[in-house]
């Protein structure tokens, strides 16, 4: 039943960073959207960028972009995994940068008649105005507040939320909090004292959370909970345990376990049925109970790091229950690779190479893609990984040994991957990237069989998610299609009728295809990617094969 009043849940965390607030928040939207509940997702980042576009993924992982363009960071990758029928744009995902540099700007403009501009109210409103815009066409909003309570960044965020309840009234606003319970092994026992501290330093500016979800590797029992709720004004009945899980896909059917989209739904008031979790359910099952299993080995420079290829390896996983698969991700460093060790590489039944950035590493990359191709294993290029399959073709069968890209070799004559026409000469690259959704008209048949592509697809047009600069070079392409490298996808841009490729594949190989575009920023649990569906189908086969191969040598 849609609630009478617009509803908000706050979520917030502490003790400790990446302690699964996004996971929380996602969840817990996943339960209230199938309950029928219309949700909105936004994540509020207190850190000054304005956006994660320009930061390492050593610092905040992947970058994951909307439809719209907006880079925003991976939490609204959990988001898109976890509610199916949430639209999300820049409204979604927004950071004190912007935040700060909206205001300042309208400073400069006057915009503030000369008053003083402070950070009450002039920040804090311009947060709020941001939350109400978000959730403007929805029931309800779930608002995550990044970082830990106690820093200092957060606190003008936490502020303004202390007021959207003044001002929404607190029979529409939930703060759930989520925080650490931890076992400490010397003592044999589990230790409330970090959520005490957090709820404490919470409660000092003004917020008494109504929930408290405490992170946990084994259950809370009720006397825990009891003394949790006691110590932190909290009722024992909206203490909730958040067992470590063996997959986040786990954590909403733990939590609804545990009652809490029940205790929600009763503390805001909303009428609604129970959620059907069939589905999902039968999806966790497939995950923890799959027919077969296949190791992909996933070629890249930031494999210590692996939120760089959080929603590349969730994708795998999403492709893996479409074939009723474990997917064993196997990270490969590319300098590895690039030194000659080859060893990994062997023992792997499909090879991925993702997107990135920047030369190091780069001929690893392209020493695997060349293993690939010529070993018949089957291979993913996505991104630069396509660019990088394009070099590795132009260079070991179009003849063209010096192929490279502009990205790494300026001005090398035989650069199969470049600048767009219209982006050369610029020396400020910031605003030349194609950012967010392009269409791709894809290649149904070549020489009368269906390409790699169509087989995935089904359909001659879609629309796929960018970030990247530097192009398939139109100069060479009728050469590469000559030596057999198949277009199996085209942008073409209807003012000038320009052609950039977009997908490309060997039709003689068993499943090779590079895409320009991002297709893990589309995959779903419940609706896998189906690049990612067909290539672990043909890794499967390729494990088969080799299976077969080594009983006959047996």
């Amino acid at each position: 039943m849609k609630p009478k009043q617009k509803k908000f849940i706050f979520v917030t965390g502490g003790v400790l960073s990446s302690i699964g607030k996004g996971i929380c928040a996602a969840s817990l939207g996943m339960l209230l959207e199938e309950r029928g509940i219309k949700v909105a997702m936004v994540k509020m980042d207190p850190y000054l960028n304005v956006d994660p576009g320009t930061m390492s993924p050593f610092q905040h992982g992947e970058v994951f972009v909307l439809d719209d363009g907006t880079e925003t960071d991976l939490d609204l990758g959990h988001y898109s995994r976890f509610v199916h029928t949430a639209v999300f744009s820049k409204r979604n995902s927004f950071t004190a940068g912007k935040v700060y540099d909206a205001v300042i700007r309208r400073e400069r403009q006057g915009g503030y008649l000369g008053k003083t501009v402070q950070v009450i109210p002039h920040i804090t409103d311009e947060i709020k105005a941001r939350v109400h815009e978000a959730v403007a066409d929805v029931d309800l909003g779930i608002i995550e507040v990044g970082g830990t309570v106690g820093d200092i960044e957060s606190l003008p965020f936490l502020e303004a939320i202390r007021q959207i309840r003044q001002e929404e009234g607190a029979a529409n606003v939930l703060f759930a909090h989520l925080t650490l319970v931890p076992f400490i092994a010397a003592a044999g026992e589990l230790k409330t004292k970090p959520t005490q501290h957090s709820v404490k330093e919470l409660r000092e500016i003004g917020i008494q959370p109504d929930l408290l979800v405490c992170r946990t590797d084994r259950p809370l029992a009720r006397e825990i909970k009891d003394k949790i709720g006691l110590f932190c004004n909290v009722a024992a009945d909206c203490v909730f345990s958040a067992e470590d899980a063996a997959s986040i896909y786990d954590v909403p059917l733990n939590l609804a376990a545990e009652g809490l989209d029940d205790k929600v739904v009763e503390k805001l008031g909303i009428w609604t049925g129970r959620p059907d979790l069939s589905k999902w359910r039968a999806m966790v099952n497939t995950i923890h109970n799959p027919k077969s299993e296949v190791r992909i080995g996933i070629v890249g420079k930031y494999t210590d790091w692996r939120d760089t290829y959080k929603s590349i390896s969730e994708s795998l996983v999403h492709g893996g229950v479409a074939n009723q698969t474990r997917v064993v991700p196997v990270y490969i460093d590319s300098e590895k690779v690039e030194a000659g060790d080859l060893s990994e590489i062997e023992k792997v039944s499909g090879l991925l190479v993702p997107g990135g950035f920047g030369e190091r590493g780069i001929e690893g990359k392209i020493r695997a893609i060349e293993y690939a191709r010529t070993e018949n294993v089957p291979f993913f290029g996505i991104c630069l990984g396509m660019q990088l399959a394009v070099i590795e073709f132009a260079r070991h069968v179009a003849g063209l040994d010096h192929a490279n890209s502009a990205e790494f070799k300026p001005g090398n004559d035989q650069n199969v991957i470049d600048l767009m026409e219209a982006q050369k000469g610029i020396e400020d690259l910031g605003g030349t990237m194609r950012l967010g959704a392009y269409t791709c008209l894809i290649t149904a048949k070549v020489m009368g069989k269906a390409t790699h592509a169509y087989e995935a697809y089904k359909k001659e047009k879609i629309s796929e998610r960018h970030r990247h600069r530097f192009e398939v070079s139109n100069r060479f392409r009728p050469m590469l299609e000559e030596k057999g490298l198949v277009v199996g996808g085209v942008y073409r841009d209807a003012k000038t009728t320009t052609e950039l490729v977009e997908m490309v594949e060997l039709p003689t190989h068993p499943w090779f295809l590079g895409c320009q575009f991002h297709p893990e920023l589309q995959s779903k649990p419940l609706d896998p990617h189906p690049l990612f569906t067909q290539f672990i189908k043909a890794a499967l086969l390729a494990a088969k094969g080799t299976q077969q191969k080594l009983k006959g040598i047996s």
